[in-house]
C-alpha cells in the first residue's frame, strides 16, 4: 500500500534542506509520496532540482496558504 509522508524543513537552511529530504526519501518504499514544506528562495530552487538529479519524480510545487511557504510533492 502506497503512503504519503510529510516533512517540514521551513526552519532549515541549505544544504541541510535536501540532506533531510533525501534521508526521508530513502526511508520510503518505491511509489510513496513525500510532501516537503519549504520556504521560498534557495530551498524552493534546490530541493526539486536535487530530487530530480537523484532520480526522484517531482509531481508538483505549489504555494501554500502561507505566503512564501511552498509544498513540493516528490514520488520515490
Amino acid at each position: 500500500m502506497l503512503m504519503t509522508y510529510h516533512l517540514d524543513i521551513t526552519k532549515e537552511h541549505c544544504p541541510m534542506t535536501f540532506v533531510k529530504t533525501k534521508i526521508e526519501l530513502n526511508k520510503l518504499q518505491k511509489g510513496d509520496i513525500l510532501n516537503v514544506k519549504v520556504t521560498e528562495g534557495e530551498p524552493l530552487e534546490n530541493v526539486p532540482k536535487s530530487a530530480v538529479e537523484q532520480g526522484f519524480n517531482v509531481l508538483s510545487v505549489t504555494e501554500t496558504d502561507t505566503p512564501g511557504i511552498y509544498n513540493i510533492e516528490i514520488e520515490k
